[in-house]
């Protein structure tokens, strides 16, 4: 063997030697013992972070694990999409369309949709800011096409063709693209004085939009998440938050846990040549410029993940990653909305159970004890006394009509008994 060849390999079992003792050193901060988790949820979450976290013998400090969450209902309790429709609706702060023409801010309203808004908004100039705390028709209207899905007089909203179910949530998509003429930065700013507002209001607070009482008005981070984020990034984990709520909306909620702006993903539109937002979705994947047919929602969350945190900018994006080292380690998740994304964790799936029937299908019959099912940390269900219907209608197909549930081989889900405690 050369001698150059010898030295190198010395030096090479030296340093190994040095990195694995440095790695053996690292302090691991563990989940705070004193909150409680189901079982041994703890236990596992925290294991994990032992063996992939900075102190493990494989971490790569230069490919990090990474660590995916969802926001609503996952990490904080409520929603912080409905809550800044809520608040603007309050605040006056939602814009008349240019022209007025409310077509041009989502493709998918239907002519009646359109009318109504139209008629009910009509006396306000195009660009100014919408009185929508006193002009109480014109609040009814907007609240009720996102948040009932027809017109304040019951009409279809929304059409239900030309996309895919399992890639957008056209009055989801709304949510965004009502925020337009604003720009990013000014949007954070009023969701700012929103979440001050519902972290001040005492739990259980409804308040009144429109002419509609009953709409939640408080909100509150789950302590276990928030310390279980921590906890991920003191052990070296890269953490990222994937949102089915605007982006603006959910970054200046995130950075109040500790991950910021550029770590948050959430419903993504264009800016114009000002920076302001626009009425255009973002594109991802097979989704082709200014489609609007796709956002973080289902397999949306798995393409943005692919995309904007792995750098895979191909059609492909959109399809389940072969390679593990391209997937997140952890994703924590409550809804049907994140099943993509849950499913595509290559180690532990973390579900809040809020008895979301796609969700729970997949949970309750997964193998290889990958999936942690917990409680909601504040206000939990009581037990479910129906099994789930997998095997008929708990999932939905791309068209959005109920469809049995099937798992990553294709195969049907059979029904599955919800859990006794009521996880």
């Amino acid at each position: 063997m050369p001698e150059l060849t010898r030295i190198l390999l010395a030096l090479t079992f030296v340093l190994g030697l040095t990195l694995g003792a440095a790695a053996s050193e690292v302090e691991v901060r563990v989940l705070d013992a004193s909150l409680p988790w189901d079982g041994d949820n703890r236990e596992r979450l925290d294991e994990l972070i032992r063996s992939l976290g900075a102190s493990g013998e494989s971490y790569d400090r230069d490919r990090p694990p990474v660590a995916v969450f969802d926001w609503d209902n996952t990490v904080i309790k409520n929603d912080i999409g409905d809550g800044t429709v809520f608040w603007m609706l309050r605040n006056d702060a939602i814009l008349q369309p240019p022209g007025g023409d409310w077509s041009d801010t989502s493709r998918f309203l239907t002519p009646a949709a359109i009318a109504a808004l139209s008629a009910a908004c009509a006396e306000h100039p195009p660009g100014e800011p919408l009185p929508t705390s006193t002009d109480l028709d014109c609040a009814d209207e907007i609240l009720a096409i996102y948040e009932d899905k027809t017109t304040a007089s019951g009409e279809p909203a929304w059409q239900d063709e030309g996309y895919d179910h399992r890639r957008i949530v056209p009055a989801l998509a709304w949510l965004a693209q009502i925020q337009a003429g604003y720009t990013a930065a000014q949007i954070r700013d009023m969701v700012g004085r929103a979440i001050d507002e519902y972290l001040a209001a005492p739990q259980g607070t409804e308040i009144r939009v429109g002419t509609r009482d009953g709409l939640c008005g408080w909100i509150r981070v789950y302590p276990q998440i928030h310390d279980l984020i921590g906890t991920l990034q003191a052990n070296g984990f890269d953490v990222w938050v994937v949102s089915a709520s605007p982006e603006p909306s959910v970054q200046a909620f995130a950075e109040r846990v500790g991950i910021a702006a550029d770590h948050v993903i959430g419903i993504r539109v264009l800016t114009d040549p000002e920076g302001r937002l626009t009425h255009r979705l973002a594109d991802c994947g097979p989704e082709g410029p200014d489609s609007d047919r796709i956002m973080t929602y289902k397999e949306g969350k798995r393409c943005f993940i692919a995309q904007e945190i792995f750098g895979d900018r191909t059609a492909g994006a959109i399809e389940s990653a072969s390679d593990p080292a391209r997937r997140p380690a952890l994703v924590a998740g409550d809804a049907q909305t994140d099943i993509d994304m849950l499913l595509e964790a290559a180690v532990l799936k973390l579900v809040i159970d809020r008895q979301r029937s796609e969700v729970l299908c997949h949970a309750l019959a997964g193998t290889g004890g990958e999936w942690l099912l917990n409680p909601m940390f504040i206000e939990p269900l009581s037990p479910r006394t129906e099994p789930y219907p997998c095997a008929t209608t708990a999932c939905s197909d791309r068209a959005g009509n109920p469809a049995p549930c099937t798992d990553p081989s294709g195969g049907v889900i059979p029904d599955q008994p919800a859990p006794a405690s009521g996880k």
